[in-house]
C-alpha cells in the first residue's frame, strides 16, 4: 500500500508538534498577574513591567502589541483614555483602555525611554529604530510564567491576550462585549477562543432566578 509524500514517516521526520502541548494557551489568574508584577518590580524591570501591563489591558496579539508607538498611547503629554490600534491580522481597528497599573508602569518606562510620538514604545535593543520582536516577546512571557512556577508549555503570548477577556466573561457572561474587545469579526471565534462550553452556559443560566 502506498504512502502519501506528506507522511512524516516517509522522510524520517517527527511531526512539528511531537512532545509539545498544542491548543489554546491558558489565561492567567489574578494571583498570577500580581506575582509577575512583584517579580518584575523586585528586579527593576521597567520595560518588562510596562510591556506586561499593556499586554493585559490591550488584549492585543503579540504582532500588534510590539508595534505600538508612543503616539498611540499619548497625546499632548498625557495618556489617552482609550487607544486605537489597527490589527495586522484583520486590518480592522480595535480600542482598548489603559488602566491605572498600566499608566503608572508605562509612565515610569517612558520617562526612562524618552523618544517622540513616532517612536515605538518598546524598541529593539539591536535596532533602536525598530521594535521589540514577537520572538523576544514570546521569550519574555516564557520567563515570566516560569519564574512564578507555571508550566511555560501551557502559557504563551496568547495567555496575555486571553487573560482580561476571560476574567470579563467570567464576571459578566457577556460574549458580545468580549468579541468587541478582542476585535473578532465572528462571535463563533470568541466562543472557541474562550473555550465556552455547555457547562459555562448552564452555570450562567443557574445564576438567573425567575
Amino acid at each position: 500500500m502506498g504512502h502519501s509524500d506528506l507522511d512524516p514517516a516517509i522522510h524520517d521526520r517527527s511531526p512539528w508538534n511531537a512532545g509539545k502541548k498544542v491548543g489554546p494557551k491558558r489565561p492567567l489568574k489574578p494571583r498570577d498577574i500580581w506575582a509577575i508584577r512583584f517579580y518584575l518590580d523586585e528586579h527593576k524591570r521597567l520595560r518588562d513591567r510596562a510591556l506586561f501591563d499593556l499586554a493585559i489591558d490591550s488584549k492585543l496579539r503579540g504582532c500588534d502589541l510590539v508595534k505600538i508607538r508612543i503616539g498611540d498611547l499619548m497625546s499632548a503629554g498625557s495618556f489617552r483614555d482609550r487607544a486605537t490600534v489597527i490589527q495586522q491580522k484583520t486590518g480592522r481597528p480595535v480600542q482598548f483602555e489603559i488602566m491605572t497599573e498600566a499608566r503608572k508602569s508605562l509612565k515610569t518606562w517612558l520617562d526612562r525611554r524618552g523618544g517622540t510620538i513616532c517612536d515605538f514604545v518598546f524598541p529593539s535593543r539591536i535596532d533602536y529604530l525598530g521594535h521589540l520582536s514577537t520572538r523576544q516577546y514570546a521569550r519574555l512571557v516564557d520567563e515570566w510564567v516560569s519564574t512564578i512556577g507555571l508550566d511555560k508549555r501551557e502559557y504563551g503570548t496568547h495567555s496575555m491576550r486571553r487573560t482580561k477577556a476571560a476574567l470579563i466573561y467570567k464576571a459578566t457572561g457577556n460574549l458580545r462585549a468580549v468579541q468587541i474587545l478582542l476585535g473578532h469579526t465572528n462571535i463563533e471565534n470568541t466562543v472557541r477562543y474562550l473555550g465556552v462550553d455547555v457547562d459555562d452556559a448552564l452555570t450562567l443560566s443557574e445564576r438567573t432566578e425567575i
